[in-house]
């Protein structure tokens, strides 16, 4: 009888635990729901002749674009380009970012030095720049990882500042109490409760990246989902207009379940992360 008495208490304790991980995860398919919901309307609407192909084609018709561009290599030519693009302007403009963020963060003298000329750059219209960026690196391959690289490092910069600031002052206060050292604390304390706010900055300049790649794209290449989209614009070809978007939507996606993937590893210790990290692999 104890043994029956103590197996209904555990399966009392786990219940809440379900019943949240079994609603997150009901979430999940609902958020895709919509999406699904506007695709069907979309092709329904484009067969019934509500819509005009040279306005927005059907989504069977785009998925037939790109099947033939992917059938010919063509697709995958452009998408790589932008995704090596991408990703080398996201790494050099998130260290950099990362690395001013720390140094501002910890030093209020480096705040002083640093903070003010960044909030001056981040202040000047992205498309202003571009005269300024051609004169510096001409039209190849540099100015375009810079342009990314540029729009990176802000979001990045000022979400490690404000989260190394942020921490509890009790928590930093129980450190000295203790007698942890200064890495220690930084390991243990600062890094930790800072990393939501850094993931944050990563999920944002995940987004700047690839609007600064549009942008870059657009300068004398001949390679690139911003090309591909410039050029069927020029010719009026909606189909590889509608699917260059639809690129960047699921790229987008994609970039940030990778992130949540990220918050789950490095914010396994709270439990709204971690709650979330179980739903997703549902």
């Amino acid at each position: 009888m104890a043994d029956l008495t103590s197996t209904h208490e555990r399966y009392l304790s786990t219940r809440p635990a379900r019943a949240g991980l079994t609603t997150t995860v009901l979430y999940r398919w609902l958020s895709w729901l919509v999406p699904a919901m506007v695709v069907l309307l979309w092709e329904a609407a484009a067969r019934a002749g509500l819509i005009a192909p040279q306005v927005l084609p059907a989504p069977s018709r785009v998925l037939a674009t790109a099947a033939n561009m992917a059938q010919n290599g063509e697709l995958f030519v452009h998408l790589g380009v932008s995704l090596l693009r991408a990703a080398a302007g996201f790494a050099i403009g998130g260290i950099i970012g990362l690395a001013l963020g720390v140094v501002v963060g910890f030093s209020p003298l480096a705040q002083a030095i640093i903070d003010r000329s960044v909030q001056m750059v981040r202040a000047i219209p992205f498309l202003a720049m571009l005269p300024l960026v051609i004169v510096w690196f001409g039209v190849g391959e540099t100015a375009k990882i810079f342009l990314v690289a540029l729009a990176v490092l802000f979001p990045i910069y000022i979400n490690t500042m404000l989260g190394i600031r942020q921490i509890d002052p009790k928590l930093m206060e129980l450190a000295k109490v203790v007698g942890m050292s200064r890495s220690a604390t930084v390991r243990r304390i600062i890094l930790p409760g800072a990393m939501p706010s850094i993931l944050t900055g990563v999920r944002y300049a995940l987004a700047h990246a690839w609007l600064a790649l549009v942008i870059a794209e657009t300068l004398a290449t001949t390679k690139g989902i911003g090309f591909l989209a410039m050029d069927a614009r020029e010719f009026l070809n909606t189909n590889v207009i509608v699917l260059t978007v639809i690129i960047y939507a699921i790229i987008g996606v994609v970039a940030d379940t990778l992130v949540r993937l990220l918050e789950g590893h490095f914010l396994s210790w709270h439990a709204n992360y971690a709650n979330s990290n179980k739903g997703a692999h549902k």
